[in-house]
């Protein structure tokens, strides 16, 4: 087994042993994050606090990029970029959640879609941390149903008026810039980088969340705000340009499911070969055993559908189509395994001290956002029958 990056069992069809070069070293300084990580999160996740501190660290240990060219960035491969966020979930997936905020939908909106000038301006100092950006895509009224956005952007010379509001938007609140995506004069989607200090915009961040507590989320109302058309991203004149960067986030999302189910099977298997039951420990009972065995075979499953998902798109064979199946079946899979490893702690496993109820309770998120499992199936099925049940 690859024991510098796993425990003995975790990867037992060494899905990932044979990671070398640059990918490793990336891997392995994602590793060395998770590591900061784990001993002080807990505090945060509880008190609902942003960990400033670890997100720039992020951007100090260059993990942010996602895999995308930035001037002055190491570039990733898709493995490398896909180990990062498995990495970074495991130790926390609000931190893996800033990745995907930051580098995998804000930063890549200006990098597939922006001027020149914008990508000077911006991408350095969002792959480094430096500046935080935010996505704004999902509304009130519109979750799933993203395409229907009623967020307006008015031409009035050389400026756009923007009027709406956008819900769930990591950063929105407590950052420096969001990418806004409304609806043009001319009915089809444009997208906006749009400074927090922006009169007009207003942004409060949502309260009472019982999932990924350390990133916040914020319902940002627009009013008359102007923009002018230098902030207007020239590559988005469609809603297409809004699915490509959700395509590569969803491929994320599984990766990060995979990291956050890795720390909830370990947590079981530690707890179960420590704990003493009637004389004897957990794992010497054949139910434990079984147990043990199952999420294992989820686990690996995973990290099956993870890998070869960053081989298709390494060799440009990827397709929408294939991030919603890893997706839809990692985050499926990662519930399950949460909730074995919860139940196998017992009265311990709602404890943060062992971690897995913070994952547990993260990865409901997971599987909601970037589209939930109904609309990852819609979408495969009709890849599968050539008939779509929604439009």
């Amino acid at each position: 087994m690859n024991e510098a990056a796993f425990g003995d069992s975790t990867d037992f069809f060494r899905v990932f042993g044979d990671v070398q070069g640059e990918d490793r070293e990336i891997w392995d300084r994602a590793r060395a994050y998770g590591a900061e990580v784990t001993p002080q999160i807990n505090e945060y996740w509880e008190r609902a606090e942003y960990p400033m501190h670890l997100v720039k660290r992020l951007g100090e240990l260059d993990l942010i990029s996602d895999g995308l060219d930035v001037p002055g960035q190491q570039q990733m491969s898709p493995l490398a970029a896909g180990l990062v966020m498995m990495e970074v979930a495991r130790a926390d997936a609000s931190m893996g959640t800033v990745i995907a905020v930051q580098g995998g939908l804000a930063l890549r909106s200006i990098h597939q879609h922006g001027s020149q000038e914008q990508k000077d301006e911006w991408l350095g100092p969002i792959a480094r941390c430096e500046k935080l950006a935010a996505f704004g895509l999902t509304e009130p009224d519109h979750g799933s149903d993203s395409v229907a956005l009623s967020t307006t952007a008015r031409r009035e010379g050389d400026e756009w008026v923007l009027n709406g509001r956008k819900r769930w938007i990591g950063n929105g609140s407590v950052g420096d810039v969001t990418v806004i995506w409304a609806r043009m004069d001319d009915g089809e989607v444009g997208g906006f980088i749009v400074p927090q200090d922006t009169p007009g915009y207003e942004a409060e961040t949502i309260m009472g969340k019982v999932s990924m507590r350390c990133i916040p989320q914020a319902l940002i109302t627009m009013t008359d705000m102007r923009i002018p058309e230098a902030n207007r991203l020239p590559g988005a004149t469609s809603f297409r340009a809004t699915s490509q960067v959700l395509q590569r986030t969803r491929s994320g999302i599984a990766w990060m499911a995979l990291g956050s189910a890795i720390a909830c099977y370990e947590a079981a298997l530690a707890h179960a070969t420590e704990r003493q039951q009637f004389g004897k420990p957990l794992i010497s009972f054949q139910l434990i055993q079984q147990r043990l065995v199952d999420m294992l075979a989820q686990l690996t499953a995973m990290a099956m559908y993870c890998r070869r998902l960053a081989e298709l798109e390494a060799a440009g064979e990827v397709v929408p189509q294939h991030g919603s199946m890893a997706k839809l079946h990692n985050t499926r899979a990662a519930r399950r395994i949460a909730a074995e490893a919860r139940d196998m702690l017992g009265g311990s496993g709602i404890l943060l001290e062992n971690h897995v109820m913070r994952h547990m309770a993260d990865i409901e998120s997971m599987h909601t956002f970037e589209g939930t499992e109904s609309v990852q199936s819609l979408i495969l099925g009709k890849k599968i029958t050539g008939v779509g049940a929604f439009r």
